[in-house]
């Protein structure tokens, strides 16, 4: 595995390898999210101009020249899995309510929630619109099936809001559905429309759902660990909505009585009052080493999933991007 200087980030190092396929990329979402209908354009140039790293087409991009270097299906491949990732942002958003994304406005504040549901659903359609372009049934299935995994887990999301004694392997199916399976849906995707066998699919699927998983853990530590102006949204927000995370998870298993029903009450009202020392339990229980442990368990199986490919600068790209996932402050 090739290791990076410590001037250069591995994002930085990614976006030298892709700056061609990013560019490309780029040019082909600014005119695929084009439409004769004002509103729609006013949200989509708002989603662009938000930035983020996008590391689900980055995923892609990544995978298909792993396995084909010369591909030629990754770029319209890859908006096809952001545009259905934004969507749920758009959804997301109004959901939880949320003020702040990437540190800026979210649309939901700016545009109000009925906008953003049905541009959220506009961005759906859409990109099963260019789903046909690229005429690939089993990707198109894949694509379904992942859009519909992605459903549920934000419904089993809702139906353990405020709810304390939500364990570990519900959890876990939460994170998969939600960030897990589009993750995995990337790396897959990419072999199936560069015709890769069955085993490289699958284990490309594998690197995706577990780097995906990894993702989600790491993000939900955060919340209990980071500055709102580094991490880019509000700290506490994940309380405010009633989510019971990992963090809060452990903390309760480990914590004292007292401190249980500390995070009980907050959970169940969605009460942030004493999210400093809901912070604190959080950091004393050991609860944060715990969620970052298995989240380096995910990764390490995330990699052994990548010993199918040969040796390429996108394959160390792809393991650098699992291992710097575990060093992320936002």
């Amino acid at each position: 595995m090739k290791k990076t200087k410590k001037s250069e980030t591995p994002y930085d190092l990614i976006e030298l390898l892709l700056e061609e396929d990013l560019s490309d990329f780029n040019r082909l979402m600014i005119q695929r999210l084009g439409s004769d209908i004002r509103l729609i354009n006013q949200i989509s140039e708002h989603i662009i101009s938000s930035g983020g790293k996008k590391l689900r087409p980055i995923v892609t991009m990544l995978t298909s020249r792993a396995v084909n270097p010369d591909s030629s299906k990754h770029i319209l491949a890859a908006l096809i899995i952001e545009l259905i990732h934004t969507a749920t942002l758009l959804h997301d958003d109004v959901v939880d309510n949320s003020m702040l994304r990437r540190g800026q406005s979210t649309a939901n504040t700016k545009f109000g929630p009925d906008a953003s549901v049905l541009v959220g659903d506009f961005l759906y359609s859409r990109s099963f619109q260019l789903m046909t372009e690229l005429n690939d049934e089993r990707f198109i299935k894949l694509m379904s099936d992942a859009t519909n995994t992605i459903a549920e887990g934000e419904v089993m999301q809702l139906m353990h809001s405020h709810n304390p004694d939500l364990n570990e392997a519900s959890y876990m199916q939460v994170i998969f559905r939600k960030t897990g399976a589009l993750f995995s849906a990337a790396a897959k995707g990419s072999a199936l429309i560069n015709n890769q066998d069955t085993k490289i699919c699958d284990a490309l699927g594998d690197y995706g759902r577990y780097l995906g998983n990894a993702f989600q853990l790491i993000d939900d530590c955060l919340d209990y660990s980071a500055q709102s102006d580094v991490l880019g949204k509000n700290i506490g927000d994940d309380l405010a909505e009633g989510k019971n995370t990992l963090p809060l998870i452990v903390a309760q298993k480990r914590g004292s009585a007292g401190e249980k029903n500390l995070i009980k009450e907050a959970l169940t009202n969605g009460n942030i009052d004493n999210l400093k020392s809901i912070c604190l339990i959080v950091e004393s229980t050991a609860a944060l080493d715990y969620c970052y442990k298995k989240a380096e368990k995910q990764i390490h199986q995330s990699l052994a999933s990548l010993s199918v490919l040969k040796p390429s600068n996108y394959k160390d790209a792809l393991e650098n991007l699992a291992i710097s996932s575990l060093e992320r402050i936002y």
